[in-house]
């Protein structure tokens, strides 16, 4: 689950489902009881049909976590002037050394840390070029980065488009966060 209408989605599965008394936040679902196989397979054939899977291995949950921890990270990002590194964040959000996280989540992804944080970003500047309410200077004030210029060679990496190419095509090719 990676936004609120991802935990919203899932809590109305439980509800519709009688699995009541779950904690539900963004990437985990606690039930306050153990299901039966019947009630698993059920809600586990609920959630694949809105795009969801149920996960039981520690490493997997772990980079779940991780994900979910970036995603607000972007918002720390935008909301605080002086935000804390990203390691240190990550870090306190889950509990786990960083150095620990950064290896499990490469081995199940492929991906650094930075990597992903760097796609979601992208996205995110993306979104808030669609609203064509910020310059390009704001957005990258926004998300802190270091410069236009280096917001320019990221979004260009990343897309394969300059963020002129990208505007002028009218059609804002996204993606949700789930999709990395």
């Amino acid at each position: 689950m990676v936004c609120p209408r991802c935990i919203e989605s899932v809590s109305g599965i439980l509800n519709d489902l009688n699995i009541p008394d779950a904690h539900i936040e963004l990437g985990r679902a606690e039930l306050e009881r153990t299901l039966g196989e019947e009630e698993l397979n059920k809600l586990d054939s609920r959630l694949r049909d809105k795009g969801f899977e149920l996960i039981f291995d520690r490493e997997t949950e772990l980079v779940n976590v991780v994900k979910s921890s970036l995603i607000q990270y972007i918002e720390h990002l935008e909301t605080e002037s002086n935000p804390q590194k990203l390691s240190v964040f990550v870090s306190e959000n889950t509990n786990y050394n960083y150095s620990y996280l950064s290896k499990n989540f490469s081995d199940h992804t492929g991906d650094t840390i930075e990597t992903y944080l760097i796609r979601l970003k992208i996205e995110r500047v993306k979104e808030l070029l669609s609203f064509r309410k910020w310059t390009l200077s704001e957005i990258a004030w926004k998300l802190k980065y270091s410069s236009v210029q280096y917001l320019s060679n990221q979004f260009k990496k990343v897309t394969g488009d300059t963020v002129t190419e990208y505007l002028k095509k009218n059609s804002y090719s996204r993606k949700t966060f789930d999709q990395y």
